[in-house]
């Protein structure tokens, strides 16, 4: 086989071609700290990374939603933790006042008074808001869910947020599941006796037919702190010793409010140490696919470097000296 002249520049050429290739990668890499900084460098790499970095955008998204969802929360932990101690309060004064031994007409006027400001406490309570919005208002989030003489203007609604890949949790507990002990029992039917009743199927109107179901008597808050406060103002003893089983109801009510926002909180809490532990696994995958060794970088540089030169000297041995070059 013959080996032409052009076939010898066209050796050289290539090889310092290929060689300069890679020094200029590895330059790249040293530059940029990485070795993936194209598709084509690892195609399998970069499909990781970018599903890697799609998941960590959902996830930065997850704890946005569970950090505006504890937020709320833990106001309305606040809200309620407040509520519950002003019925204690509120018994507190029912007991002290229920006996004509241990009060007359004019402590009962004083005490009245500080039942009204309990009042408006709870009412300033139950408009508590989170920036521009409303906790116990339900979906109505732009205006007071209580007003002035303590009605509930709000509804039931429940904000779901998505705290993680198809898991929702509502963020907000609606004021007529704070105000009152029994809303449900408050929805169906007409009172009876301190009791609600429903009834349901066909024949509602046949009582040995109809399957009927008794509801306790709902409380509300702000019904029985005006209560309180009538009786106090009118002496009504039998009527203030009746507020007493009832505030218990309703701080047994508030209680179990905070333990089922409570509940929600230290789930949100768990779904977060979740959510940061994989973007923490996330990050250290992307890491090991697209960043650079630098020891590793720098030592095949300085082989790449020596591997140039090389190639130079062998160059000048490879190629001869024609009678064209002496000329030019």
């Amino acid at each position: 086989m013959r080996v032409t002249e052009n076939t010898n520049y066209d050796t050289v050429r290539d090889s310092i071609r290929r060689t300069k290739e890679r020094m200029e990668g590895l330059q790249h890499q040293s530059a940029t700290l990485k070795k993936l900084n194209a598709p084509g460098d690892n195609p399998v790499g970069a499909a990781k990374v970018l599903e890697v970095r799609t998941d960590k955008v959902n996830n930065d998204q997850f704890l946005m939603n569970a950090k505006l969802a504890a937020t709320f929360l833990e106001n309305s932990d606040h809200a309620v933790g407040e509520l519950s101690d002003i019925v204690a309060r509120a018994k507190e004064i029912a007991l002290g006042q229920s006996s004509g031994a241990s009060s007359n007409q004019d402590t009962r006027l004083g005490i009245a008074e500080e039942v009204t400001q309990l009042f408006q406490q709870a009412v300033a309570t139950g408009n508590r808001r989170v920036g521009d919005r409303y906790l116990f208002g339900g979906y109505k989030v732009n205006r007071p869910p209580v007003d002035q003489d303590g009605k509930y203007i709000g509804d039931d609604g429940q904000m779901m947020v998505e705290v993680t890949k198809d898991v929702f949790i509502s963020m907000n507990v609606p004021g007529d599941e704070i105000f009152n002990t029994n809303p449900e029992g408050l929805k169906q039917g007409s009172s009876m006796g301190g009791y609600e009743m429903a009834t349901r199927g066909p024949a509602a109107e046949d009582s040995e037919t109809a399957a009927q179901t008794m509801q306790p008597e709902n409380t509300n808050i702000f019904d029985e702190l005006q209560n309180l406060r009538i009786g106090l103002l009118t002496g009504d003893l039998d009527g203030i010793r009746s507020c007493l089983e009832r505030f218990d109801d309703m701080h047994a009510k508030l209680i179990a409010q905070r333990a089922k926002i409570g509940s929600r909180l230290r789930g949100l809490e768990t779904t977060n140490n979740a959510l940061e532990r994989t973007n923490i696994t996330n990050a250290t995958l992307t890491s090991s696919i697209e960043d650079a060794d630098m020891a590793q970088v720098v030592s095949e540089l300085a082989k790449e470097e020596t591997v140039f030169r090389s190639a130079l000297q062998s160059a000048q041995k490879l190629v001869q000296p024609t009678l064209m070059d002496f000329l030019r």
